[in-house]
């Protein structure tokens, strides 16, 4: 399948290579808005005809999908041109800045007849997916609670400062946590969505270095997000404890663009006694570098079978947790998810 690329930033590159790996994909063209992503483009892919504007892309018929790797407040505007434009989206998280948007991405995939999936590429690893078919094969019983924790270095600025901007980058918290919240939300599948969420952050609600995040769940399970952007290096754990055992995986590594981190996960099922060791279980290569290229390949056949990989009501719900999780931190209180649709 012959797809753009929009957006050559550092991340925009990841998405490039990961194309040129997947079988089934063709880059036949990359849109870079800025002078210096441009350059970067003509040198590094000579074969591949760069624009400055999605126009020709749009106009192209032999273009059936583009994948939107531009800054977050672009996102919305961009993916709903090209599904107008009859072209399948892999749209890069956050989908969007906002629910209303969110929700008109998912009405004009429907009305266009194509497939808009999202970037929440940890779903098809092969340790945080995995984690999910843990669950579902009921390794550890019915699941009662999840927490996921982060700790790394301040975020990179961006190709122009963007992820400093809020006008570009929407807040810290549609940064990366937005693949938390999606990540919990679907190991919580059975749960059903939220009742309410309660934040805590250190400093501005929308840039914080540390933030602390509680779900409830109508069935008295609860999950709990937890990130330091004010740390070193990047590690992340999760944990994850049913009613008939539990689950641990770690990931670290000095950059979480990293090819060679330390990755492990491992299994108890039912419930452990003092002394007893848990069960390693095998994964391969994990990590951001590797999973865009899954995604790659499996959103293009999710594209010629008309399904998403990672649904866009999916998108939604992680967007509007990040939305009631800053809402939260500012003013104080939890927020029900019935007003999760609005700003903070």
């Amino acid at each position: 399948m012959r797809v753009a690329l929009i957006g050559y930033g550092a991340w925009g590159r990841h998405h490039a290579r990961a194309l040129d790996a997947a079988p089934s994909a063709e880059l036949a063209a990359i849109v870079a808005h800025g002078e210096t992503g441009a350059a970067a483009a003509s040198v590094e892919r000579p074969g591949v005809p760069v624009h400055r504007d999605l126009g020709p892309v749009l106009a192209d018929p032999s273009i059936e999908a583009v994948v939107v790797a531009s800054p977050n407040a672009t996102h919305a505007a961009i993916a709903l041109a090209a599904l107008k434009a009859g072209k399948h989206v892999l749209l890069e998280k956050p989908m969007a800045l906002t629910a209303t948007d969110c929700d008109a991405l998912i009405a004009a995939a429907r009305d266009a007849g194509r497939v808009l999936t999202i970037g929440h590429e940890l779903r098809v690893s092969t340790q945080w997916g995995r984690i999910k078919s843990l669950i579902t094969e009921g390794a550890i019983g019915a699941p009662r609670h999840a927490s996921l924790s982060l700790f790394r270095f301040p975020y990179r600025t961006g190709s122009g400062g963007w992820r400093y901007d809020l006008g570009r980058v929407g807040s810290w918290i549609l940064e990366e946590p937005v693949h938390f919240f999606d990540l919990l939300l679907w190991y919580g599948a059975a749960w059903g969505p939220p009742v309410a969420l309660r934040a805590v952050a250190e400093g501005d609600p929308a840039m914080p270095r540390a933030l602390a995040v509680t779900l409830r769940f109508a069935n008295g399970a609860f999950a709990s997000v937890n990130t330091i952007v004010g740390g070193f290096e990047h590690h992340v754990a999760l944990h994850v404890m049913g009613d008939n055992g539990a689950i641990r995986s770690l990931w670290s590594a000095a950059m979480d663009r990293s090819f060679a981190p330390n990755a492990s996960l491992h299994l108890f099922r039912g419930r452990a006694q003092p002394g007893e060791m848990a069960e390693a279980i095998p994964i391969t290569e994990t990590g951001e570098v590797y999973e865009l290229v899954t995604q790659a390949e499996q959103a293009i056949q999710g594209f010629r079978a008309g399904q998403a990989l990672v649904p866009p009501e999916a998108g939604r719900d992680a967007v509007r947790c990040c939305l009631m999780a800053e809402r939260s931190a500012r003013e104080g209180r939890e927020i029900p998810w019935n007003e999760g649709g609005g700003t903070p």
